[in-house]
């Protein structure tokens, strides 16, 4: 893939949730502006390559796809079908209004509602709103790609027979809404964080989560959890810039220069850690954030306290007995008190996570660090035969020669 390409599809990916959602408060339907936003999409990615990417991208887009629309619409008003003044809307719209913002949270509401699974809400907001492709929400769920596929083509069907409205709902009907949203965001931050394929960092990704991140807290500044996941995304971006080198290639957390962390941002994510855990001591962002704060207030790797992140660890895992939870957790335990120990959990975890490259890098690390060279050079091999990240892959080569006979 070429360089304009790729930029092409970065460009395509930063403004499709915005246009989207606009497009689906003017069109009143979910159907009818996917389909009229893929064809704007590959108007685009035929076209930009010869014309030159536009000074404004998401107003071509939303342009071109309301001219798609209109033409579908006027189609099936010659069979019928009663649109004058959605056509008249439509022509008459000026561009760039000032309510992305809003049409970007109905949107997410509308796909975070109730009525849909946590699972599918999740799915269908990382698809609709983050733009991400079903491969990738597989990744990050875990689950096979036509799996992932049933769960959006079910979801969307949910949608239009339950009739669900497109709108943000009253500050009383928030609170169930909350945790599928703040999973969207989070999982949207982690993908641009570590990319599950590809080649290292997507920044406008980790941006996107960032923004929803903040208006979710602006929705709801007395929510423990919204002011949780703000601060853990806000400290974890921080050391973006130390999280690759000069050649963009990873850099573990125990080698990152910490002088490339952003400090200001460390403060701010600190800061709403403390609230956070103010409001809500047993919740799992604000845990996770406190997790992220330890760290960052290390001024060198060995200055880490160990102990302190393994019991915080512990703390998480009791509110999320999730086996990623129990495999960090291990990790923790195995820095404070010996690989031996961290071993002898990660043991209890191969059944579950068996297809997880970070699972077989994990422990792959600990037998190193217990002498243990020729179990670790097959875990490196497993761990690199489930990477789909570039630069992961390349890291766990370099791993795999320091301990190949």
């Amino acid at each position: 893939m070429t360089a304009t390409r790729e930029r092409i599809q970065e460009v395509v990916r930063e403004h499709h949730g915005t246009v989207l959602a606009r497009l689906i408060r003017r069109l009143k339907s979910f159907d009818l502006a996917e389909d009229a936003l893929q064809d704007a999409l590959a108007a685009a990615i035929s076209q930009w390559p010869r014309d030159g990417i536009p000074d404004s991208p998401r107003a071509w887009l939303f342009t071109a796809a309301r001219n798609k629309a209109v033409d579908e619409i006027r189609k099936r008003t010659l069979h019928g079908e009663k649109h004058a003044e959605l056509l008249e809307e439509l022509e008459t719209v000026v561009e760039d209004e000032p309510q992305i913002r809003d049409d970007m949270l109905r949107l997410m509401f509308t796909c975070c509602h109730p009525a849909l699974a946590l699972h599918a809400q999740v799915a269908l907001t990382l698809s609709t709103v983050a733009g991400l492709e079903v491969e990738e929400i597989a990744r990050a769920f875990l689950v096979p790609v036509p799996t992932l596929a049933q769960r959006l083509v079910r979801a969307k069907h949910k949608i239009r027979a339950a009739n669900i409205p497109y709108a943000v709902p009253e500050a009383s009907e928030l609170s169930p809404r909350i945790e599928g949203i703040s999973k969207v965001v989070y999982l949207t931050f982690n993908e641009g964080y570590t990319a599950s394929r590809g080649d290292g960092i997507r920044a406008e990704l980790c941006q996107h989560a960032l923004r929803l991140g903040r208006e979710l807290c602006r929705l709801l500044p007395e929510d423990g959890n919204a002011l949780g996941l703000l601060a853990l995304m806000e400290l974890t971006d921080a050391r973006r810039a130390a999280r690759v080198d000069a050649e963009g290639e990873l850099v573990l957390l125990e080698d990152q220069d910490r002088t490339l962390w952003n400090r200001e941002q460390i403060d701010e994510g600190c800061a709403l850690t403390r609230a956070a855990l103010r409001r809500a001591p047993r919740g799992a962002y604000p845990l996770q954030a406190a997790i992220s704060a330890v760290h960052a207030e290390a001024e060198r790797a060995t200055d880490t306290d160990w102990p302190q992140i393994a019991a915080l660890y512990a703390r998480l895992f009791a509110v999320e007995p999730t086996p990623v939870v129990a495999l960090n957790r291990a990790v923790a335990v195995a820095m404070a008190h010996g690989p031996q120990t961290g071993l002898a959990l990660l043991g209890e975890l191969e059944a579950s996570l068996s297809e997880y490259h970070l699972f077989h890098a994990a422990r792959a690390d600990l037998l190193r660090r217990a002498g243990q060279r020729e179990a670790a050079h097959a875990g490196y091999g497993r761990a690199l035969e489930l990477c789909e990240n570039a630069a992961e892959q390349r890291l766990l080569r370099k791993k795999l020669a320091l301990v190949s006979p």
